[in-house]
Parts: C-alpha cells; structure tokens; sequence
C-alpha cells in the first residue's frame, strides 16, 4: 500500500501546459489542514504561464473538435477505470490536502468518477435536429458544436469532483480546456491530470496552472477573445466579479455559487429520516459544502425531539485527522474558517440561541472546530444569512407551512432545499414553492453524475450533470437549406 511520502512524491508539481510538466521559481506551499505541516510545494503560475496554457489550448482546439465522439469517449472511459484502480491514492491525497475524512475521500472518488463515466457515454449521443418549415419552403438543420476553449476554477471543498465534473463534460463535447484548481487543494487535479495523461488524452486538451495571484491569472485569460467558456464554481461575491469580466467578451459563463440551504422538518416527518438526513446534509466534508443545509427549520411540535436527537448524534462523533479510525470530523480548511464559525456561532447565541454542544475552536494542531448544534436560533443571526460552512447545525422553529416558506425563501441564495413530509401533496407543493434548483425530498444527500446541479437567484447559472451538463459546453447552429 502506498504511503503517505510515496504517494506525496508521486504528484506532478509544476504547471500542465501543451503536455509538458513545467516548474516556476515562485513556489506555493501546499499543507496539511490537520497538522499544518507542509505536504509540498508546487509550481506559482504568472498572467504569462497562463497566456501559454491558452496558447496550448488553442492550438489544439479544432482538432480535438474534429476527433471522432468515439474516440472521446474511449479516453474518458479509460480515465474512469484508471481512477477506479487508483481509488486508494485518489482519496489518501484529498483527505491530506483537505482534511476530510478518508471515508468520504472514497466516497468521492466515487462520485467524482461518475462525471467520467457519465460523460463518456454522453459523448456519443450529442445531436441535433432536422424538419420542414412551417411554410413548407426550406429544410431546418439544428446542429450542435463545440463552443471552443473554455477555462475552469474549481473550489478547494471537492477536488475531484470539481475537477471531473467540469473536465469530462468539456472533453466530450470536444472542447479543450484551462483549468485552475484552488490553491489550497492543487494537489489532486494535478494528479488527475497524470491520470488523462496516462489515459491517453493528446497533449494541449487539458492544461493545468496552479497560482498563488488567482486575479492577476485570470483577467488576462478573460480579456482574450480567443477563450469562449468560463466555468466558475466558488463564492457568490468572486462569481459576480467574474460574470463582469466576461461580459467584455461575451463569454459563455456557467457559474456555481453560495448557498443558504433551507432543511425543513414538518409535523408529520418521520424523526428517524429527517435525522440521518440531517447528519448527512449537514456534516458531510466537515459541512464544507455548498449543498450543506445551513437552516434547519422544524415544526415546533417536534422541535425539542428533532435537536434531542440530532445532539446526541453529534455528541458521538470522533474528532481528529482524516485518516484516523473512526474519524468522522476532520479539521476545516484552514484557521480562517475556525473563525468565521466562531464569530457566527457567538452572534447566534448572543442574540438568545442555545447551545446543546460544541460551539469552540479545539486546541490541538490543525484548524478543528467542534461540531456544534444550536437551537432557538432568533431572526438577526448571522448565522441565518451567511453561508457557515463548518460543522454547526443550527435549529429554528416554525408553526404552519406558510411560516415554513417564508423562512425557506428569506435569502438571496437559492441552490438547494431540504424537505422532510410523509404528505404526498405537501412535497408537491414545496417544489413548486421553495426557490432552490434542486430539492432533497426526505433524503439528505442529492448530488448524482445524472443530474444537472445548480441554482438559482444569486447561487448561480447553467447546470452541471445529467443531459444538461454537456450543453454548457455546446453551441447551437441553425441552418435553412431550400426545399427540394
């Protein structure tokens, strides 16, 4: 089995441009979140490393384009079997880069190869369509084509699954790539990018630049008018700097943002459900995920009984580093999420919520937080408003259904929604009243290679997934011929 060192020194540190593996003499310390330790140093891309990995994509454009949809989806399903027999290193590296637990590390390499294996069978079946006029003078052909270069930012919460779910859709559509991993988890794009290597992808189709100076890369890369797509997956306030950059060039822009998830638990859950989604939505990645329920609203009559139980869950859960037995909270990214769930959690109990437990930083190496839960919480709270990201559950009650989706819908934020009811008729109504792209009806956990991921409101645009998801990377061509 591979060991930590080993497999640490098997990962490509400089930038992926045109094929070649290149270093720089700025460098970027890549750590350890449960220790602080340094894992390595990787390559610092420039605006001119970045104008090269460009260059490389461009290059490469039309004949990747032309490349048979055959032949890219062989590639990628090459890719998805090498990720299966790598599963151990894939999840080992994301659980010392970013601290979760080696369980959900597996779970990821799971889910992050789907986007893979999803894609390659979504390459072959891209079509378009073919009919008479209404006016029975000509014939319509609607054909789809690649929409050319495209540059990609993926967060640092899911660095594999950011990374396929973004990479596979592009390559299928027979699009070439730039893709900028987060600087706090290089490390696992880097090494999926030996994996297409491996996987016999043709140099320049994918090109990795990892930088310390994400605004001084990317603006430049906007302004060329020869890049087409820009696919950002982050917070809401970059999003928005990001959609004004491009808007120069006209660019297709895809944008996954914030989140503020409403849980909604009414009278008539079943408790024991609404529980283990709960523990589900809120604590998988250490609730570092968009899709992390931020607001548990539970009908007052089962209130007390839901926090009760939820408690003494938590209360049971191990603390400590991702590839320890028995771990089921590892450390948040770094010492300034530690804060912000700090100073979230002391505003909420300030203003009249209690705490059942948690509710510290830990003292130990890393930057750990317990995981929290807090009831009562009052209208004001911070806590309601921002996304918290970090182990804090927290529990506000309401008394109808109409109280229910008021609360739900008080947010800007509108990627997904939670909702616990054994009323058939109730959960039909709450899809059609939560604003939230996608919902969780009495589970926890939603996210799946087959369907398209996204918000609405200030949590983004296009999807990512599902039929949908190769169409972001699709223009559409409409062509009239005369009638025969």
């Amino acid at each position: 089995m591979t060991t930590e060192k080993e497999l640490i020194q098997k990962v490509p540190t400089g930038l992926f441009i045109g094929g070649e593996w290149r270093q720089t003499d700025k460098r970027i310390d890549v750590t350890d979140p449960s220790t602080g330790a340094v894992l390595t140093s990787i390559a610092d891309a420039s605006a001119d490393d970045a104008t090269a990995a460009l260059d490389a994509a461009v290059a490469v454009q039309d004949e990747w384009a032309a490349t048979a949809p055959r032949t890219r989806s062989n590639i990628l399903r090459t890719a998805f079997d090498l990720m299966q027999e790598r599963r151990d290193e894939f999840a080992l590296l994301m659980t010392l880069e970013m601290g979760k637990p080696l369980s959900e590390s597996n779970g990821e390499v799971t889910y992050g190869g789907e986007f893979l294996r999803w894609f390659s069978e979504e390459a072959v079946r891209i079509t378009g369509r073919y009919g008479v006029n209404p006016e029975g003078t000509g014939r319509m052909t609607v054909s789809q084509h690649p929409v050319g270069p495209c540059y990609l930012i993926t967060p640092w919460n899911f660095p594999l699954a950011m990374a396929t779910r973004k990479i596979a859709p592009a390559l299928a559509a027979g699009c070439t790539v730039v893709i900028k991993p987060a600087s706090l988890t290089p490390l696992t794009t880097l090494y999926f990018a030996k994996l297409l290597e491996d996987a016999g992808l043709p140099a320049g189709v994918v090109n990795v630049i990892t930088t310390s100076s994400s605004g001084a890369v990317t603006e430049p890369l906007l302004n060329d008018s020869r890049l087409r797509k820009l696919s950002f997956t982050g917070s809401t306030p970059v999003g928005q700097k990001l959609i004004e950059q491009s808007a120069k060039n006209v660019l297709r822009t895809s944008m996954e943002l914030g989140g503020n998830a409403p849980f909604v638990v009414f009278e008539d859950a079943d408790l024991d459900a609404a529980v283990d989604g709960a523990i589900a939505a809120k604590f998988r990645n250490v609730g570092q995920a968009c899709t992390a329920a931020n607001r548990f609203i539970v009908h007052s009559s089962v209130a007390e009984e839901f926090a009760r139980r939820v408690t003494e869950r938590v209360k049971a859960f191990g603390l400590g580093r991702g590839t320890e037995d028995g771990v089921t909270i590892g450390p948040l990214i770094d010492d300034r999420a530690v804060t912000k769930a700090t100073e979230l959690v002391d505003d909420a109990v300030s203003k009249g919520a209690t705490l059942l437990t948690g509710g510290s930083a830990v003292d130990r190496d890393g930057s750990f937080y317990e995981p929290t839960v807090l009831t009562d919480v009052k209208k004001g709270s911070n806590i309601l408003r921002e996304e918290i990201f970090g182990p804090v559950l927290a529990i506000v009650p309401f008394d109808d259904e109409a109280d229910a989706v008021r609360l739900a819908n008080d947010t800007e934020y509108g990627l997904v929604s939670y909702v616990f009811t054994q009323d058939i008729a109730r959960g039909q109504r709450m899809i059609d009243k939560l604003q939230t792209g996608m919902m969780g009806l009495n589970v926890g956990v939603i996210s799946n290679a087959a369907a398209p991921f996204g918000g609405v409101k200030q949590s983004g645009i296009g999807r990512e997934g599902g039929f949908e998801g190769i169409h972001e990377y699709l223009s559409t061509k409409y062509t009239m011929t005369p009638a025969s």
